[in-house]
């Protein structure tokens, strides 16, 4: 596999593995793949992360829970458009994280590295904990104290992660973590690692092998902006591969208190002035200070797309929508149904990504759905009720 890596920023390109950002400026690495390499068919057919290795940057055998090859759930609507949500709360760990994990852990293991860490709204945490189970490596992970959401600080505790609460927001942690990977052997996981981004590509190949073909637009949850920059570059790949003709419009969404890709979208600009508190009940987009931003707006401003900010009660209206059709998805994922329903535009077919499972925050789905009716146990008064 022929592959290198390239600042966004300087063009410089470089051959170091170990290398998170670029050396010369600071800027956004990118694994350029040749993808002439590629060898995979979009027939449908058993569709996981790994069919597509011909495009992934791993000379290695993978670390593998056997990941991808989530359903795409047509829904029903009022609206024109031919719609799809691609539920990625159905990965092993319940969320998209799984398909950057199974590749940034691959990579840590070929670099020889035995210790992993990460800075997590909570998603994060329980991939690379899993993962780094399923390697046999060491998992530290910094979460934002009193912040995540019970389902994922269960999964990053159960897996054998060493969770460190930092009193502060994502941001704040995050740069905490970069700071101890700068001064020690320990290989850094979050979304800044352009290796990870690398295996979320893989749902923009995924959607045009479940497809037969590639729709109009996508529709996807902002937090950190990864996954925005990794589902364009997979559609850039497909149609430099010449598997498809087009790349679809790449749709970002945002929550109103979390919300620095939107303004700097709305005015025009490149670069992000960041949220200080961002607040908003999709914990996982929680983030005020993005590190992938400039990716982000580069695949927005690219793909003739645009970004979409919603409030926490549209939020919630799109999540017990969702809900209503059999498609269980956190507060996050949700938010990109909501955007396509708030902004709407007819276009022929549209994919919203739903990025993780209900049951990553069982708390939050107690809080805004009807309780439970209680009664003795008089079979004529549950009739009633019936």
């Amino acid at each position: 596999m022929e592959y290198h890596l390239g600042c966004i920023e300087c063009k410089k390109t470089f051959h170091d593995d170990s290398l998170y950002t670029c050396p010369s400026c600071n800027g956004l690495l990118e694994v350029a793949v040749d993808v002439g390499n590629a060898d995979f068919k979009l027939d449908g057919k058993e569709i996981k992360v790994w069919k597509y290795r011909s495009l992934l940057p791993i000379r290695i055998e993978p670390i593998t829970l056997f990941e991808g090859g989530t359903p795409l759930y047509s829904i029903r609507s009022d609206k024109e458009t031919k719609l799809f949500v691609k539920h990625e709360g159905l990965n092993p760990s319940g969320s998209f994280k799984d398909r950057g994990m199974t590749v940034g852990i691959t990579k840590a293991v070929e670099l020889g590295k035995t210790r992993v860490v990460c800075a997590s709204t909570g998603n994060t945490s329980a991939s690379m904990a899993m993962y780094s189970a399923r390697a046999g490596l060491k998992a530290y992970v910094f979460l934002p104290s009193g912040k995540v959401a019970l389902g994922k600080l269960a999964q990053a505790i159960m897996h054998g992660a060493k969770v460190i609460a930092v009193r502060g927001n994502f941001d704040t942690a995050l740069r905490i973590v970069r700071e101890i990977c700068s001064r020690n052997d320990i290989y850094l996981l979050n979304s800044v690692n352009p290796f990870r981004l690398e295996g979320q590509k893989t749902i923009a190949f995924e959607i045009v092998d479940q497809l037969g073909y590639c729709p109009d637009a996508i529709y996807v949850p902002v937090g950190n902006a990864g996954n925005i920059s990794a589902i364009f570059k997979g559609f850039k790949e497909l149609k430099e591969a010449g598997y498809i003709d087009f790349i679809p419009r790449m749709i970002g969404v945002q929550a109103e208190g979390a919300n620095p890709i939107f303004r700097a979208f709305s005015e025009g600009k490149n670069r992000i002035t960041p949220v200080g508190n961002p607040e908003t009940i999709a914990t996982a987009i929680r983030i005020g200070s993005p590190v992938n931003a400039r990716k982000a707006l580069k695949a927005i401003y690219s793909s003739d797309g645009k970004v979409i900010q919603v409030s926490d009660d549209e939020i919630v209206r799109a999540q017990k929508i969702l809900a209503k059709q059999g498609i269980g998805v956190e507060p996050a994922s949700a938010s990109s149904f909501a955007g396509f329903m708030k902004d709407y535009e007819e276009f022929e077919s549209a994919v919203c990504i739903a990025t993780g499972n209900l049951l990553k925050d069982p708390e939050e789905a107690v809080r805004v759905s009807e309780k439970p009716i209680e009664v003795e146990p008089d079979l004529e008064i549950i009739e009633k009720l019936l």
